[in-house]
């Protein structure tokens, strides 16, 4: 029996009846809410408005219910579901800031567009800075272990670098190698944030992908950018040895 559902109806003055008048729904389907069947969300919010009580307080193992992050935009499944004209979207609409933090990258060095098109950001002014992982890194050959690839992640890496050796040659983009355990890798333009979940035997195109938009209320996008920050200032210089790779 749910008690707190009793209690509120109570204290509403509504009835059992009432609530199926008033929430256009079968009499059988109150009664079942009060033995302790949860409603369907709709309902749910309805009878909370009705009963002028929080659905947390009326259903305990809900927790509290907060509204959708206005800075999450959008969700991909997977990194792969995302298409080649939303990553040239996400970088051509940048002004001022481009960063990429990853391990290898190699999905967007393997792409001659989105290379040329950093590069022609990086002539028109916009800062470019990329960070890959160190390909003898200790962090390096874990994640690759964990991804279950061995030292192909160290290859991938290596494979990446020298695809992207033109733009990194280029005086106007910054370049620096780490060593650092990745929870995520994080693709940036301007106020855009596309954030890549990295998950113990699930290689990064296969998990999961959160755009984010900044603003002046945007918590998670700038916790985000403080990893970004932290992991670069972390990071190595790297220009000499791209050009022996």
């Amino acid at each position: 029996m749910n008690k707190v559902l009793r209690s509120a109806m109570r204290d509403a003055q509504f009835t059992e009846a009432d609530l199926s008048a008033r929430l256009a729904v079968d009499p059988k389907t109150v009664r079942n809410w009060l033995r302790g069947q949860m409603p369907h969300p709709h309902s749910r919010s309805a009878l909370a408005r009705l009963l002028q009580v929080e659905e947390a307080v009326l259903w305990p193992t809900l927790g509290p219910v907060e509204e959708h992050p206005a800075e999450l935009v959008a969700v991909y499944p997977r990194r792969m579901a995302i298409t080649q004209t939303v990553w040239q979207a996400l970088f051509a609409s940048a002004t001022s800031e481009i960063g990429v933090l990853a391990y290898s990258a190699l999905f967007l060095a393997e792409d001659a567009r989105l290379v040329q098109l950093l590069s022609e950001k990086a002539a028109q002014g916009v800062r470019v800075r990329i960070a890959l992982g160190d390909p003898d890194g200790r962090n390096v050959d874990r994640r690759g272990v964990e991804e279950e690839i061995g030292e192909a992640m160290s290859i991938k890496i290596r494979n990446a670098i020298a695809l992207l050796n033109p733009l990194l040659q280029r005086d106007d983009v910054e370049f620096r190698l780490h060593d650092t355990v990745l929870y995520n890798s994080m693709y940036r333009s301007d106020g855009q944030l596309l954030v890549n979940q990295h998950a113990l035997g699930i290689p990064a195109a296969q998990s999961p992908v959160y755009h984010f938009r900044g603003g002046d209320e945007s918590e998670m996008f700038q916790s985000y950018l403080t990893s970004f920050e932290r992991i670069w200032s972390l990071g190595r210089p790297a220009a000499a040895r791209a050009s022996r790779m």
